[in-house]
């Protein structure tokens, strides 16, 4: 059995959703099948559908910062104090040295760098025009560095670019610097600005991948027979994470248990997935949690909205949990807000953490005609299901380059 020194749990959540600017508001609109996906004006582009989220950018930054930095950063900010301030700690001169931040993100400072080659151009692109906060922009550790600017916080600070598997794995990180004990306070997960910038819809829809519906509010659709791609979305999800033994010492209120995690690598194509290595990266997963597929409560899928994408992971999941004497559940979190690329996985465990107190596994969303490659047991597909307890959570995410992650969180027991 691990030491109360070598246990993770989660204290603290911030976040900010296309449906919700707080967890409860957020599960709320999952319960209640309430979308977050709307149109939005592209340029060069005309409508598209998107997630969008409106949170207070000045709850936590005056016009200057928000002005100077970016829309990344904004997110960042705002779900590092909310987590924060949910697990009822300050910063200051005790801890902002133990404190790390790592965040999960897909790809930041291109909502700005498109807007400053845009403005260039009205200036014929005369380059003493072009902005001199440029470069703090659009360097990697962004969003991470201007939470730490924001809120004091000295300690460590970076940006893990996993793609799509960027929120579990900035969760992964915080627990790893845990256990390494180079911090006693994590704040990681996962931000996207993705719908700010052109080039992601432009590029998706070039490959056929944008999803396109009469009504915003059903274009993203996982798992059924009519889905025909992604709709983009941004949002952010940051987690607190400590160590039982501190968390247990200032009497702190606990969502979870980190219970075991896996990344892996398909090494075979630049977009499509590999259903043989995402067996594996839950494999491992699993291990390290000490558990097989049967401990398992739910699980939380990936799902895009894609054909291929949808397909290839459900022939994943079956292949995981063939033979199993009891099954998990299973649901998606995508066909109500999108996909938020980087923060995407953290934003799907959070929806999901409310199942440990009250049992209740939300459903997928607009899986009006199933598709029969998606075809699964015990897959949640039309209203919250209420089971007799949800103790285990399986969170998968798998991203662009070919990169898988798997993070599985237990309801804490003392």
């Amino acid at each position: 059995m691990l030491s109360a020194n070598d246990r993770i749990v989660i204290t603290g959540i911030g976040l900010t959703a296309p449906n919700g600017n707080n967890l409860n508001e957020f599960r709320n609109n999952l319960l209640n099948k309430i979308s977050g996906i709307s149109d939005t004006q592209m340029r060069y582009m005309g409508k598209v559908h998107a997630g969008l989220c409106d949170f207070d950018c000045r709850k936590y930054q005056d016009r200057r910062e928000i002005r100077n930095g970016t829309r990344a950063g904004s997110i960042a900010i705002f779900c590092a104090n909310e987590a924060l301030n949910d697990a009822s700690i300050a910063v200051d001169d005790s801890n902002r040295d133990r404190i790390g931040v790592y965040v999960g993100s897909t790809e930041h400072g291109n909502v700005e760098t498109e807007n400053e080659v845009y403005n260039l151009s009205c200036f014929n692109y005369d380059v003493k025009y072009w902005s001199h906060h440029h470069n703090p922009r659009s360097v990697a550790n962004n969003p991470a560095g201007e939470i730490t600017i924001n809120t004091g916080i000295t300690g460590p600070h970076y940006c893990i670019g996993a793609a799509c598997a960027a929120g579990n794995a900035g969760i992964i990180q915080g627990a790893q610097q845990l256990l390494l004990d180079e911090v006693d306070i994590a704040v990681c997960g996962g931000v996207s600005e993705s719908p700010g910038t052109f080039g992601i819809f432009a590029s998706f829809n070039s490959q056929g991948a944008l999803a396109s519906h009469d009504d915003p509010t059903k274009a993203s659709r996982p798992f059924d027979r009519d889905r025909n791609g992604i709709v983009i979305s941004e949002g952010g999800c940051l987690f607190v994470l400590e160590r039982l033994d501190d968390a247990l010492r200032r009497g702190a209120k606990i969502y979870a248990e980190i219970a075991g995690y896996a990344i892996n690598s398909d090494a075979k194509d630049a977009v499509l997935p590999d259903s043989e290595r995402q067996v594996q990266c839950v494999a491992k997963a699993l291990k390290k949690a000490g558990m097989s597929i049967e401990d398992i409560d739910l699980i939380n899928s990936h799902a895009t909205g894609t054909k291929m994408g949808d397909a290839q992971e459900c022939a994943a999941i079956r292949t995981i949990i063939k033979g199993a004497s009891k099954l998990p559940y299973i649901n998606n979190t995508k066909g109500f807000i999108g996909h938020a690329m980087g923060a995407a996985g953290a934003l799907e465990l959070a929806g999901n953490l409310p199942a440990f107190d009250d049992g209740i596994v939300h459903p997928c969303m607009n899986v009006d005609h199933l598709d029969p490659e998606c075809e699964l047991p015990n897959l949640v597909t039309s209203e919250p299901l209420q089971t007799e307890g949800v103790n285990t959570i399986l969170n998968m995410s798998f991203g662009m380059i070919g990169i898988n992650s798997v993070l599985i969180v237990k309801k804490y027991q003392a």
